[in-house]
């Protein structure tokens, strides 16, 4: 009954019926770890590579990969990994998946610059093997050919990709936007993305993240003009602007208004400055001389002379702006009069903090603007309209968003004349097989969130995690006794220690009640000769818990420590 054999030898017969597989391991349903795998016959090839950030109930989780079990099971067939643009959500994950995937990665080059800073950091660079690509190159893997393509993005050198299979052409937008008059570089390829459409193209996977907004979307030139607006209407203060670390572009912008309006700039943040030395040793950003100054030497400047370019748009709390807004940056007070820009979006989660933010600066008597100094990186309702006339895909597959986007994209394809038979809303973990006769999902594979919480890396799952909500939401008691060895005598204790639960000064009768319970445990358990060690560790458990949960209502994690003389 062997049938590893069997398929591969009928392989030159079989060509033409073989399917393509498209296996997204994470991406969909959020916003986030977006990871791609196209499968045919032998050959697997990965789009993308990233992280998400983790849920108000993951406790001490720092990250969140994708789950590669797939991948890890198929690895002689895995050929390699196209990254589309660097941005977190899409090359985070790398060094975490490079560790047990080991195979070539294949970027243009502001994304390989990015990745290599992040591979020096692991102490990787050494061991993977990269290729920095060109727009229009191809490359051939195994049963693959993929072609980048140029777009625009909030940050520079995005590609989408055109992947040439046996069964037929999948065009990935990866992230985009469609900008004529992008701040650097060209405007995105729509000539090209044309021609493909004319070879015909089997499918298209295109961005949704704003697929439920209508109209097109700016240009990134737009939010220069108004920085322009607020530099000549705030001559006289301090200004600081919140963007997003990796839009190279915006802080292009930012620098020269600054110049021309004869400020020097301070650039702050770890992520900030990694990314924008990156951009400046590969030319993707023109910052003229003496214009930078070093965070400390802003105190020999006037305020109405300097610009702080800062990360922390999104409230995150260890970022630079969130650290001046609750005073404990190490460098930076926020005074009265100072002017702060939040140039970004909250993304869909994080309004709460960006509103804390607003707030605390408002209160140190700052003025804050939000309003109309951002603009999206992605394609909004007419740009996507443009991008399915010009490729024309058989099949529809929206990517890149949480559920509801991926339906506005459906509607849009709908709308657009694609029959409705052929529009797949995938979950992560589908697999999708096609090819020129039909579609189907046909399968799933194991997908899921791995936590990476300090240097442990899947070390922290579900049952972890539910421990840390327990403790966090009621806290913890500790009962210590010491046992005679043999007899079973109480010599010690129980002595009962808490965390979390009450504050034990206030709280003497409920603790000497609590004790007078165990001490009642302790001597059924002795006349009942119950010597068993996990036996009295339950009894104990049950009448606290029964006890604690009458007096109080709360449910304490409970846990029993006996020791034996």
């Amino acid at each position: 009954m062997n049938h590893g054999g069997a398929g591969l030898k009928k392989k030159s017969t079989e060509n033409s019926n073989s399917k393509l597989k498209i296996i997204p391991l994470g991406g969909l349903e959020q916003i986030g770890m977006n990871i791609t795998a196209f499968e045919y016959e032998d050959s697997i090839i990965v789009v993308d590579c990233g992280l998400s950030f983790p849920e108000d109930d993951m406790y001490g989780i720092d990250l969140v990969i994708p789950d590669i079990t797939y991948l890890k099971e198929n690895i002689d067939k895995v050929k390699g990994f196209f990254i589309t643009h660097g941005h977190e959500d899409h090359i985070g994950a790398i060094p975490y998946v490079l560790r047990e995937i080991n195979v070539p990665i294949y970027a243009t080059k502001l994304t390989m610059g990015i990745i290599d800073h992040k591979l020096t950091e692991h102490n990787l660079i050494s061991k993977v093997k990269r290729k920095v690509v060109k727009y229009g190159q191809h490359i051939n893997l195994g049963c693959f050919r993929v072609e980048f393509i140029r777009t625009n993005h909030s940050i520079q050198d995005a590609a989408a990709l055109a992947i040439y299979s046996p069964a037929g052409i999948v065009v990935h937008t990866g992230d985009f936007k469609v900008d004529y008059t992008p701040v650097f570089g060209d405007a995105i390829d729509l000539q090209r993305f044309g021609e493909i459409g004319k070879k015909g193209v089997l499918a298209l996977m295109c961005d949704s993240t704003n697929a439920e907004r209508p109209g097109f979307t700016m240009s990134e030139k737009t939010v220069g003009k108004t920085f322009e607006t607020i530099f000549a209407d705030h001559k006289n203060s301090r200004i600081i602007i919140a963007t997003f670390a990796s839009n190279v572009d915006r802080v292009q912008q930012i620098i020269d208004t600054a110049c021309k309006y004869g400020r020097k700039v301070v650039i702050e943040g770890r992520s900030m400055v990694n990314i924008i030395s990156t951009a400046q040793e590969l030319g993707y950003i023109n910052i003229p001389d003496n214009t930078l100054i070093d965070i400390e030497e802003i105190k020999n400047y006037p305020d109405e002379k300097t610009v702080l370019i800062t990360t922390g748009s999104q409230g995150e709390s260890m970022a630079a702006l969130s650290r001046m807004a609750s005073g404990i940056h190490r460098k930076i007070t926020i005074k009265p009069h100072d002017t702060i820009v939040l140039s970004s979006n909250p993304i869909p989660g994080n309004e709460k903090a960006v509103s804390k933010i607003i707030n605390e600066l408002s209160l140190k008597g700052a003025e804050v603007i939000f309003q109309d100094v951002h603009v999206s990186g992605h394609a909004c309702q007419e740009d996507i309209k443009l991008i399915y006339s010009l490729v024309r895909p058989k099949y529809a597959i929206p990517v890149h968003g949480e559920y509801r986007h991926l339906k506005a994209q459906a509607q849009i394809a709908e709308e657009l004349g694609i029959d409705k038979d052929h529009i797949f809303l995938l979950s992560s973990g589908d697999v999708l097989e096609l090819n020129e006769e039909e579609a189907a999902v046909t399968g799933r594979v194991p997908v899921g969130d791995v936590m990476v919480d300090g240097l442990g890396v899947g070390d922290v799952g579900n049952i972890v995690l539910r421990d840390r909500q327990h403790l966090a939401e009621e806290g913890i008691i500790i009962v210590v006794l010491t046992l005679e060895s043999g007899s079973g005598q109480v010599l010690a204790g129980p002595d009962i220690v808490s965390r979390g639960f009450v504050y034990v000064r206030g709280a003497e009768s409920l603790m000497d009640e609590a004790k007078q319970v165990l001490e009642e445990t302790m001597e059924y358990c002795m006349t009942k000769n119950i010597t068993d060690w996990g036996k009295i560790k339950s009894e104990i458990k049950d009448a606290l818990g029964d006890f604690v949960w009458k007096e109080t209502k709360r449910k304490p994690m409970i846990i029993p420590i006996i020791m034996e003389v």
